[in-house]
């Protein structure tokens, strides 16, 4: 993925990871109803996604269905390692090191930590 997308972009994306394809109005229906987007607005993002070519479409008489062209799994990959890219010098010690120090780990983040570090060194 060359662009990044927008907050509201990644919910219409996780909508179509979700389950595709789809049209506009199934993707507007599953969209978080506190959102309050009408299906114009749900179009708008679908086309914005489009043009960044994260998504495709095939017609089906006259209607579109939408499917993702990026998984979610790479996406986040990619998303993970601009944020410790920008923000810890590209390493993952420093960004658990500040959770840490905030207190934002939970004992449970910390066992699963202790858990894949150990099958790591396994």
């Amino acid at each position: 993925m060359t662009e990044r997308i927008s907050d509201a972009e990644h919910a219409v994306m996780e909508v179509l990871w979700e389950e595709a394809p789809l049209t506009a109005s199934d993707v507007a229906d599953r969209v978080d109803p506190a959102r309050g987007w009408s299906g114009n607005t749900v179009k708008t993002l679908l086309g914005r996604l489009l043009a960044k070519n994260v998504i495709a479409h095939q017609e089906d008489g006259r209607r579109y269905l939408y499917r993702p062209m990026v998984a979610r799994e790479d996406y986040v990959s990619g998303e993970s390692r601009r944020l410790m890219d920008r923000l810890f010098g590209g390493r993952l010690t420093p960004l658990v090191a500040h959770l840490a120090d905030r207190d934002e780990l939970t004992q449970r983040d910390i066992a699963d930590i202790e858990a894949i570090l150990k099958e790591l060194k396994a």
